[in-house]
């Protein structure tokens, strides 16, 4: 079983190749609504939250490009108020390729520090290359741990977590709705992508999570970066399968067990359905069994 093929491959897949496979003619940008003032958009790329009220409307991530004027069209439908503000939950294109687009309308662009760093210069993964985003794309409000945004009568908290997708990730909360947008750090109901050329880190996944649960009630409504708005109780499920994978596969490491040999042990046969998304079973495993490694073999 050749399980580092997958890390290969996941390498040279970024969001230009997934811009380059979709048919944004066809893409129907949905909106679902949260509270009077949040809304959750639903496209191709990264979910969108929208916040909106006297101060204007203020976006979470943006998805692609091409994109940029039917999410326009859909926010026009829930204000009349332009889209003043734009957070970046990370770096990746999905999630930051209408930046370009609002930035030229004159929205602010806020993010971690990192994003700008990552944006602002090429991206390397395997053979392939990113390049700098131009300067309109990118954040001019930059921060280093966390930011406070006071806009449509909520505080909007943006918690940097450590390195985990990748090291530019953001939590946004909305304290007054009850909401929190975990861009990629969650994954529901399936394996997170860990962008380790990007600085990714699988202990991070599992503290961003703790970030986010530390923070979140019972009733607290979780945006993923992909996927169904969920529950606290599908974020600690979540946490749950991170935490179980890394102990099994910490002691097979422990026990000096090759990868091929922790692979043929299964020790996530009971998350199958986990590797049903865009990261399986093998790519997961492989990321998980290098950390441990790194980790605890010497």
């Amino acid at each position: 079983m050749k399980l580092a093929r997958w890390m290969t491959a996941l390498c040279v897949l970024t969001a230009a190749d997934l811009q380059a496979q979709t048919n944004f003619d066809t893409v129907q940008v949905r909106p679902q609504k949260l509270t009077d003032q949040l809304y959750v958009l639903f496209g191709a790329g990264g979910n969108i939250a929208v916040s909106i009220g006297d101060d204007g409307a203020f976006i979470v991530d943006d998805q692609f490009a091409p994109l940029s004027a039917k999410i326009k069209a859909e926010v026009a439908k829930l204000t009349n108020k332009p889209i003043r503000y734009v957070a970046n939950t990370h770096w990746h294109g999905d999630h930051t390729g209408g930046n370009v687009n609002f930035g030229r309308d004159g929205a602010v662009i806020v993010a971690h520090d990192n994003v700008r760093n990552r944006m602002g210069s090429e991206q390397v993964r395997g053979e392939n290359r990113t390049p700098p985003s131009p300067r309109e794309a990118l954040p001019v409000v930059t921060f280093n741990e966390t930011l406070t945004l006071h806009l449509n009568g909520d505080s909007v908290r943006v918690i940097h977590v450590p390195p985990s997708h990748t090291d530019g990730d953001a939590l946004v909360h909305f304290v007054r709705a009850n909401a929190i947008h975990m861009g990629d750090t969650f994954f529901v109901g399936r394996y997170p992508f860990i962008d380790v050329n990007s600085g990714g880190s699988f202990e991070g996944i599992i503290a961003a999570a703790d970030a986010a649960l530390a923070i979140a009630k019972p009733d607290t409504r979780i945006i993923p970066g992909h996927g169904a708005v969920s529950t606290r109780n599908d974020l600690v499920e979540y946490r749950r399968m991170m935490v179980t994978a890394r102990d099994r596969v910490k002691a097979l490491v422990l026990q000096g067990k090759s990868l091929q040999e922790v692979a043929a042990a299964k020790p996530l046969a009971d998350f199958g359905s986990y590797g049903a998304g865009f990261i399986n079973t093998d790519a997961f495993l492989d990321v998980v069994y290098r950390d441990m490694v790194a980790r605890y073999r010497r």
